[in-house]
């Protein structure tokens, strides 16, 4: 039996080495025990022994940044998980796919709770200013983590409070960066810290933030749980807010205005009256615009198809092909798109094909372009586009592909998965909202694809039958 005890300092570090050198000696699971420094376990037939030198071991990228989120977590059971997983891996690479595999779907949720538990100490950790005898200020913090996530996160405070020495302790573990250099030590009772000034901020923050017309109390308790309310200054506040959100939002609203401000009044007009722009005025725009390059940005690119079409197919953004091309879906995506137009019955010709934001936004590696996704404004910069070019078609029908364009014509991103397959009603008229073929393609295996595809295609066929109605 092989006994592994790993430090409570460098935990991910010091089991991706010992698993190397197990799994290179050939060491199954069954015949090692993890422990950790200072949790008290023992074994009889444990010997206390340096783990094999560490061996070349090959695995599928995706593993190794779940194995060091894993690392972390709280469960004593974690390393052992990870290791018998690992060992499985090397007989089967295609294991990381399968989502059916009850042992990673079970890591796969270790995961998300330490990527929770970090996101909540980014949120929640409330610095006090300590004294200091140096040239730069002090500050410290106490706060007590679901799982072991000081050490991975503390780089995040080093980075954003760079100009001052401050502590963070835990039960566990903390961390003191001094002077620029992060260093961790054990963890330590909850210190006195005494309160200054910048509670009192928090404070109004919090009551300037809270709106009352929207508790939801459950919805807050989520995103702020209440274990950790006893160490943030704002919620100390929480309870008289909840309180008085009824009768503060009963004011809130006998105050609102009943008519739009004269200056709401002036602007829609101007929008009213504005003057439609014709096919050859909106090429000529564009040819401005590309005359304009931006960095990190492609060409201008407009839709394509014919200018009478009954139905407009909307997707996310050009790609990198389509730059290239200077027309629309003509990539990967735009290739699965017309396999699956021609399998639900519809033409793809007689519709007229266009991208929400009409730029490819990269990200330049080497001779590489990185597909970046747009952002919200890349997507009002590109809404008044998309606009004319709805406005000259005047379709009876819109069919959004993906987040961006759903976004871009209703407003809403959120949910597309759940809200693909119906209609919503627009101020650019019935939207039919669907799957872009870039989300199929980057499915992890074949029976995701083919499902996809085939939600994707019933789409097409409802787009057909309601424009052919």
């Amino acid at each position: 039996m092989h006994r592994v005890t790993l430090p409570a300092i460098g935990t991910a570090t010091a089991w991706r080495d010992a698993a190397r050198g197990l799994l290179a000696a050939g060491v199954p699971p069954e015949a090692v025990l993890w422990a950790e420094e200072g949790a008290g376990q023992s074994d009889l037939f444990a010997a206390d022994a340096p783990p094999p030198p560490a061996g070349a071991i090959t695995v599928p990228k995706s593993f190794v940044p779940l194995a060091q989120s894993v690392c972390w977590h709280a469960e004593p059971e974690r390393f052992a998980r990870l290791y018998a997983f690992l060992w499985r891996l090397q007989g089967s690479p295609r294991l990381m796919a399968d989502r059916g595999d009850e042992s990673l779907a079970q890591l796969r949720q270790m995961e998300k709770q330490v990527r929770r538990c970090a996101h909540k100490m980014t949120a929640f950790v409330r610095f006090r200013e300590i004294e200091g005898g140096g040239p730069r200020r002090r500050f410290a913090a106490w706060f007590e983590p679901t799982h072991h996530t000081l050490e991975p996160t503390a780089p995040h405070f080093a980075k954003r409070f760079a100009d001052m020495d401050w502590a963070i302790f835990t039960p566990a573990l903390s961390a003191h960066f001094e002077g620029g250099e992060l260093r961790f030590a054990e963890g330590a009772p909850r210190p006195d810290l005494p309160e200054d000034a910048a509670d009192a901020l928090w404070g109004t923050y919090f009551r300037n933030i809270f709106n009352p017309a929207r508790l939801k109390v459950k919805a807050m308790t989520s995103e702020m749980p209440k274990k950790y309310w006893k160490n943030l200054p704002e919620a100390r506040h929480i309870p008289e807010l909840i309180a008085t959100a009824e009768a503060r939002a009963a004011e809130m609203a006998a105050k609102a205005p009943t008519l739009p401000p004269a200056r709401a009044a002036r602007i829609l007009q101007r929008l009213h009256t504005e003057e439609k722009v014709s096919w050859e005025e909106l090429a000529a725009k564009a040819e401005e615009e590309n005359r304009h390059g931006r960095e990190g940005y492609g060409r201008f690119v407009m839709g394509e198809g014919p200018h009478d079409a009954r139905l407009i197919i909307v997707g996310e953004q050009p790609g990198d092909m389509e730059d290239e091309a200077g027309r629309p879906f003509v990539g990967p995506s735009g290739q699965l798109l017309d396999k699956a137009a021609e399998a639900a019955g519809l033409n793809r010709r007689e519709a007229y094909v266009t991208n929400a934001v009409k730029r490819f936004k990269f990200e330049r590696r080497g001779k590489r372009r990185i597909h970046q996704s747009p952002d919200r404004s890349d997507i009002e910069h590109a809404r008044w586009w998309l606009s004319r070019e709805i406005e000259l078609i005047r379709p009876r029908l819109i069919l959004a592909l993906g987040g961006t364009a759903a976004e871009t014509l209703t407003g809403q991103r959120a949910g597309i998965l759940k809200r693909r397959g119906h209609v919503e009603e627009t101020e650019y008229g019935p939207v039919l909202l669907s799957l872009h073929p870039s989300y199929i393609l980057r499915q992890p295996d074949a029976g995701a694809q083919a499902e996809a595809r085939a939600d994707l295609e019933a789409d097409l066929a409802e787009a057909a039958r309601r424009i052919a109605a």
